[in-house]
């Protein structure tokens, strides 16, 4: 424990003295008369603004093939049944942090990439404004199937959706209701 403690303050002082360099550096390349930064961006060269372009998009690219394998998989599973919002809900309880637009757009690329499906773009069907919970419960059970009832009233509860009987919890019987509806619905199998 106390050689990792060490090596971690060694590598904290490291990180304190590059930060150091670096300020100092730049600072003696301004008193030369010399702008920090691109050259090429500064001057807003085509050439140059493209190349950082292409480099922001392959770093992109690079960020979203090495994550999808921890949410596309649950992005396969909801849609295009589920509504946009409702992947986002199921995957930011999972420990993600999405927005509904950043999801999309990485949907998209990876469309455009030939590394998804195409279907995942196809609009969700119309449901009633009431059938929220309903697609919000038959979600939670979509993307795991190993919950049961008082697991997806636990997550009601923690997204603070309020149960549609009243009361302060979500009860086991009123997440069977809900199930029971979507599967009426075809949103879930049995």
């Amino acid at each position: 424990m106390f050689s990792l403690q060490v090596l971690g303050a060694v590598a904290q002082l490291e990180r304190a003295l590059i930060a150091e360099r670096t300020k100092a550096g730049i600072k003696a390349a301004k008193a030369r008369g010399k702008l920090p930064g691109n050259p090429g961006l500064r001057e807003r060269r085509p050439e140059a603004i493209k190349a950082v372009s292409q480099a922001r998009e392959k770093l992109y690219l690079d960020e979203l093939i090495s994550s999808a394998q921890t949410w596309l998989p649950t992005v396969r599973q909801l849609r295009p049944q589920h509504s946009w919002d409702n992947v986002v809900r199921v995957l930011n309880r999972r420990g993600h942090d999405w927005t509904v637009e950043r999801l999309r757009r990485a949907v998209h690329r990876l469309v455009r990439e030939k590394l998804a499906e195409k279907e995942l773009l196809a609009r969700s069907p119309r449901r009633a404004p009431e059938d929220h919970l309903m697609k919000l419960a038959a979600a939670i059970a979509i993307a795991d199937p190993d919950l049961s009832l008082r697991d997806i009233a636990s997550q009601l509860d923690k997204m603070g959706e309020r149960p549609v009987r009243g009361g302060k919890r979500w009860q086991p019987s009123s997440v069977r209701d809900l199930l029971d509806e979507a599967h009426r619905f075809g949103l879930i199998r049995r």
